[in-house]
């Protein structure tokens, strides 16, 4: 993958963070336009929270999300500035979705470190869930 390292004033950092998250009540809702439109938004809203993407895919109810980050941001700050937009937008621009489910993500989530070495494998891993 050949990553480099993030390189600020007092500190030199490589923070590789794989996330998952699902949708509330386990609904099937995550394909078609919904499944685009997610993806976009999340797309939009790394790079202003200055996260790089490695990897993103969804199932149908469930999303993997490979990130590398700066080490300003604690994995809760990220996850919760990620669902937080992505849920308000898509509510927005879907508003069956406001009657369908209370809250679109539940306020669970999974975060696991990953270094440069098992970088690869996890986005494999990510692009593989597609195809299971």
């Amino acid at each position: 993958m050949g990553q480099k390292y993030r390189h600020a004033n007092t500190s030199v950092s490589l923070l590789n963070y794989h996330f998952v998250w699902i949708v509330r009540r386990r609904r099937k809702i995550l394909s078609g336009e919904l499944d685009t439109r997610l993806k976009e938004l999340i797309q939009d809203i790394a790079p202003r929270i200055e996260c790089e993407i490695l990897a993103v895919e969804t199932d149908s109810d469930h999303v993997h999300l490979f990130l590398n980050c700066p080490p300003t941001l604690a994995p809760s700050q990220i996850i919760q500035r990620i669902k937080g937009a992505t849920s308000h937008a898509l509510r927005e621009e879907f508003p069956w979705l406001k009657q369908k489910l209370p809250s679109l993500w539940t306020r669970s989530y999974f975060v696991s470190t990953a270094g440069s070495v098992s970088s690869d494998t996890i986005k494999k891993y990510i692009e593989s869930q597609r195809s299971r």
